[in-house]
């Protein structure tokens, strides 16, 4: 039998069956922790719904919202058919004129999640290289570190800066990194409009998974 290269197998999955499967506006909501979880988070309109949908080959699977943390859930997507993994897209953060309630139910949710999912296995937290980590970032980035989860930062909308200063962005990145034990040491830059870095990034995803 000649075995699967790398490439055919990435676009076999990613091209294959991938469907809703949930909201989980509170933990009790959450299915049942039977197979790997992949998860997403971003501050709002970070490009994180786009980048979903890019990875997934789907437009409209992740549904992107122009009304900054109007999406307050975790979202769970079914990858494969039997089963493979799952991906989570978690609610955006950092939206400036969220009720203190609304930000206290997402920091206690999301918190939960990450420090009880022991089928969790890889975040990646999406940063706007246009604007760098910002305080909020390092929030979350913190939450991780303590919950144990591994983590990787994925650069999006590398399309809309010059490379000179998309090199910059990467410099700071991998420098504010060296401070966050649970991160892992390298970046990946991404396009979802442009399609940059979508196949490795979906090679890192499908290799996290078969680690496990």
């Amino acid at each position: 039998m000649i075995e699967e290269n790398n490439a055919v197998r990435v676009n076999r999955i990613f091209s294959g069956p991938i469907a809703f499967l949930r909201s989980a506006p509170k933990l009790e909501f959450l299915p049942d922790p039977d197979v790997v979880e992949i998860a997403f988070a971003g501050r709002s309109n970070v490009g994180k719904s786009s980048l979903i949908n890019a990875i997934t080959k789907r437009n409209g699977l992740a549904r992107a919202s122009n009304t900054p943390g109007r999406t307050q859930e975790l979202n769970f997507f079914d990858v494969g058919d039997p089963l493979l993994f799952r991906i989570v897209d978690m609610p955006g953060y950092g939206y400036a004129k969220a009720p203190v309630q609304t930000v206290k139910k997402w920091r206690y949710l999301i918190n939960d999640y990450l420090r009880g999912r022991q089928v969790l296995k890889r975040t990646f937290v999406l940063i706007d290289s246009r604007r760098g980590i910002k305080d909020v970032d390092h929030d979350i980035m913190k939450m991780l570190d303590e919950a144990a989860v591994s983590y990787r930062i994925i650069l999006t909308k590398v399309d809309k800066i010059k490379n000179s200063e998309l090199e910059k962005v990467k410099a700071q990145t991998l420098r504010a990194l060296s401070k966050h034990p649970a991160a892992y040491p390298e970046i990946s830059i991404t396009s979802a409009e442009k399609k940059m870095g979508i196949v490795e990034l979906q090679e890192i995803i499908l290799d996290s998974v078969i680690e496990y």
